[in-house]
């Protein structure tokens, strides 16, 4: 008789405990130039990520000038004064290093990530830029033709072209967040390599900067690699730019940027309101997310599941530029694309979402799945050395502590639901925000004035 074979069975794995979990604290010093340098040791990143703030702000741009910061951003990687534009896009990619650069509101910030073990080298490059960028004629009439280029493209985009308007609107003339970041055509034109070179000999210098330097730093001396490179920018010392106040007009009103034979229409709803240093952002964050961060929250739910309005559409709060005494100001906005025929309907029914939402409240339910969803992605959300240290140069532009990544995922855990709605009604009251709708104006204008939302104007599309 046959023995039947038998198989012998490895216990089934079991699930360990969970690690607590913390953002990473980072070390901060100074360099003998006066840069402030964030380090952050995170173990098995072997592609460190390099973040250089600047404190060139837009609304430091020449009157005219619009645009002059971004130029400038993108010109720090065409050439030194040892390298021609090609020899240091060159001697980058030896490196494996890739290095950004872009300008907003509260500066202008480089990104580098390289390898870490040839960090020095990559260091070492950006250091060049920094200190003595070429700024050559030709490049920079190349910048310039380039961003013209761009500008027409972004007009014919419909988020865009909301998002433009919405700023034009919130904001009086005068301010500079009223205007393109990037400039428009009439202000980029006029830009030239004297201009920039005055720009960045005005306000750029290490005495204002700080660099943030996050991955493996195992066996590496940064303190001597620092010195060797970042360390030889001279400049300067300045006293920190005053933040002037913010002034903005919420009044409900609703703005149609006319783009006949458009079959969506584009909305962009918005206001404006405190910065992360008010107590009340951590509910906000939250409500605001039970509102419209996901798939499953409110407004979704009800445009998108049983109307089908929409793909999606999402509520979202962005700071736009941050002071040390708490008087920045962030955008509040609900932004999505709904077909042509239902753009009355779709922002009736989102009316009707923000109106239950102050009279009956947010469930528990729905605060818990936004607790979970929040927090508990935080691991994997910074797993990466760039994740760090992208929300390291954040924190910052906004002025926060260091900690405060730490400490806003205590509040989100310890917010209740109370909280919660109150803060997301107190961002999205139905009588204070600001519609913009880019679309066919003939189809929409009259069903939107039933609406009875705001006085309705009706702009031309440029």
């Amino acid at each position: 008789m046959t023995e039947l074979a038998t198989m012998d069975f490895h216990p089934q794995p079991q699930a360990g405990s969970p690690k607590p979990w913390a953002f990473p604290a980072p070390e901060r010093g100074t360099l003998d130039n006066g840069l402030t340098v964030l380090r952050c040791h995170r173990p098995g990143q072997q592609v460190v990520a390099v973040e250089v703030i600047l404190a060139a702000p837009l609304e430091a741009e020449p009157t005219g000038l619009d645009g002059i910061a971004t130029i400038m951003a993108r010109a720090f990687s065409e050439g030194t004064d040892k390298h021609s534009a090609e020899d240091f896009a060159a001697e980058l990619e030896r490196c494996g290093a890739t290095l950004d650069a872009h300008a907003d509101h509260p500066g202008v910030r480089l990104s580098l990530e390289v390898p870490v073990s040839r960090l020095a080298k990559a260091l070492g490059l950006l250091s060049d830029a920094l200190r003595a960028p070429a700024f050559a004629d030709s490049e920079v009439e190349r910048l310039v033709r380039n961003r013209l280029d761009e500008i027409p493209h972004e007009t014919a985009n419909p988020a865009r072209r909301a998002a433009k308007e919405l700023s034009k609107e919130l904001f009086p003339a005068s301010a500079r967040m009223s205007r393109p970041r990037q400039g428009t055509e009439e202000t980029v034109q006029k830009i030239d390599s004297v201009a920039v070179r005055a720009f960045y000999e005005k306000h750029v210098r290490p005495a204002t900067a700080t660099a943030v330097v996050v991955g493996d730093l195992t066996g590496v001396d940064l303190d001597e690699l620092l010195g060797d490179t970042l360390g030889s920018w001279t400049g300067s010392s300045a006293e920190p730019r005053p933040v002037p106040p913010v002034n903005a007009d919420d009044t409900g009103r609703v703005i149609i940027v006319d783009r006949p034979g458009a079959v969506q229409t584009q909305l962009l709803i918005g206001r404006v309101g405190a910065d992360r240093h008010d107590r009340v952002w951590p509910a906000q964050v939250l409500g605001t997310y039970c509102l419209g961060g996901t798939l499953t929250s409110r407004l979704d739910r009800v445009l998108r599941e049983e109307k089908g309005y929409t793909y999606g559409v999402r509520a979202f709060g962005q700071v736009l530029r941050a002071a040390p005494d708490g008087t920045g100001v962030a955008m509040l906005a609900i932004s999505g694309s709904v077909d042509t025929p239902n753009t009355g309907p779709a922002l009736d029914d989102l009316w009707k979402v923000l109106r239950t939402l102050a009279a009956e409240g947010l469930t528990d339910a729905e605060r818990d799945v936004a607790v979970q969803n929040l927090v508990g992605v935080a691991p994997l959300k910074f797993e990466t050395a760039g994740a760090v240290a992208s929300t390291l140069a954040d924190q910052v532009e906004q002025y926060l502590p260091d900690d405060y990544q730490s400490t806003l995922y205590q509040q989100l855990a310890a917010t209740g639901t109370v909280e919660a709605t109150a803060a997301a009604v107190s961002a999205f009251p139905t009588d204070r925000l600001v519609t913009v709708l880019v679309g066919d104006a003939a189809q929409i204008e009259e069903p939107v004035k039933a609406l009875g939302i705001g006085e309705v104007s009706v702009v031309a599309a440029e």
